[in-house]
């Protein structure tokens, strides 16, 4: 095993695991432990059952750590169900408009589908006309402003020779990505960052694999979120009548081909929380990653400044082996399945332990090792795959791959600053609190 075991394995309030019964994916103070953890559930526990953790009342959940079985669910969307059609085909079965979704949910992303309604058919034609022409593989059209928004953050502490590098560069490159896609202002982004941290409160602060919250952490984060409608309202009645160079602006005029007509202001609401949801957390997390892998493996950053056709299996290495999401109970059994031998129900819950799932030693040789010559790089499970495939996968890589460049450009080496501790958030996110680095400029 060749990751670092750093103090916070010493800090965290729940000891190590070293036995099966030890594990607790879920638990405060679990982040510090989640590899060890792995390590054990793919030798004695690949398919973990949970008593009592299913949808329904005497249902149960099921958490699942190889690679095959969770490739296996997430390419199938009609055999192992996705939680949130299910919730928007009850929605619209019971004949709610996307406006009364809304106010039953208040969730503009689960309001906006129940009129779009993207199921595993559509899902492509959705993902390809309104969200690939900006953040999908054909979003090479923001290299240049990816490029100027990196080279902007780090003229900010260039000369300094410390960074505390989340906040000052892994962070702020995303919101200043995205809130330039989306064509807002980058004086919001302050109060835009604000409305996505309460956007994913429950995957922060819930506990257990539903991520559940309290009543009051419920009423707290719908505080939060207060005006982040509105906000969005107003720019998309401002750009229908001034439309600029930006995604709103084209969810506006866009003609959505299986509904034939246009997007109302709720859809496009609805696609601008998504947006706001998936552009920011994965990247930062990956950035900040991929700065402590840089520092754990001795030359590999002069390796790539010198080579720099080695960014892009850095950067998927990387989000392999430090995955950004861990995990997501998201899918449910539609029947009968049986994993690893063991026999899960109709009506289960599914967690697709993704982290586990990009170090399974079956699939990936010493997979604790980071090796830039891995065949089949991107076949890791970081952003799902299949139809269900996060659709700014390509966006991320490309903020990775061109913040990267920038930083090989301008900088010659980096190393841990003394003041570190490596605490993670709480949550299903591999996220750092803090780091802080020493560096050398180029």
């Amino acid at each position: 095993m060749s990751y670092p075991k750093h103090v916070n394995h010493e800090l965290s309030p729940m000891a190590c695991p070293m036995h099966l019964g030890d594990v607790d994916l879920f638990g405060d103070g679990a982040q510090e432990h989640w590899y060890e953890a792995y390590e054990i559930l793919h030798r004695e526990a690949p398919v973990l059952r949970i008593e009592g953790g299913g949808p329904t009342p005497g249902s149960d959940a099921f958490v699942l750590t190889k690679h095959e079985d969770i490739t296996r669910v997430v390419k199938d969307a009609d055999r192992y169900i996705a939680l949130t059609q299910s919730r928007v085909e009850k929605l619209a079965a019971a004949g709610m408009s996307a406006e009364e979704a809304y106010a039953a949910q208040r969730n503009l992303m689960t309001a906006s589908m129940v009129s779009l309604r993207p199921t595993q058919q559509l899902y492509y034609l959705h993902r390809r006309e309104l969200t690939d022409p900006w953040v999908g593989a054909g979003a090479t059209r923001n290299r240049d402003m990816i490029e100027r928004h990196a080279h902007e953050l780090l003229d900010a502490w260039i000369d300094d020779g410390k960074v505390e590098f989340i906040s000052q560069f892994a962070r702020p490159l995303p919101q200043h990505v995205m809130a330039s896609i989306l064509g807002f202002p980058h004086a919001d982004i302050p109060q835009l960052a604000a409305w996505g941290d309460a956007v994913v409160t429950p995957f922060v602060h819930g506990t257990g694999l539903r991520h559940e919250l309290t009543p009051e952490q419920t009423e707290d984060m719908l505080a939060r979120l207060d005006g982040f409608q509105d906000y969005i309202y107003e720019h998309v009645t401002a750009k229908r009548s001034d439309p600029q160079d930006d995604m709103v602006s084209f969810l506006c005029d866009v003609h959505y081909e299986p509904l034939d007509r246009k997007l109302t202001d709720l859809e496009i609401a609805g696609i601008v929380h998504a947006m706001i949801i998936g552009g920011l957390e994965t990247t930062q997390y990956a950035l900040e990653e991929q700065a402590q892998l840089l520092c754990e493996n001795p030359g590999t950053f002069e390796l790539l400044r010198n080579d720099r056709s080695k960014v892009r299996a850095f950067t998927e290495e990387a989000m392999r082996m430090r995955s950004p999401t861990h995990g997501l109970s998201t899918r449910m059994t539609s029947q009968d399945e049986v994993f690893q031998g063991v026999e899960v129900p109709a009506g289960s819950l599914l967690h697709l332990r993704y982290g586990a799932a990009n170090v399974d030693p079956d699939e990936f040789e010493c997979p604790f090792d980071l090796d830039l010559d891995r065949e089949r790089l991107t076949r890791h499970v970081t952003f799902s795959t299949g139809p269900r495939v996060c659709p700014g996968a390509s966006l991320s890589r490309l903020e990775q791959q061109i913040g990267w460049n920038v930083l090989l450009d301008r900088i010659e080496s980096i190393s841990y600053s003394a003041d570190n501790d490596w605490l993670h958030q709480p949550g299903i996110m591999l996220g750092t609190l803090r780091l802080n680095l020493d560096f050398t400029t180029a």
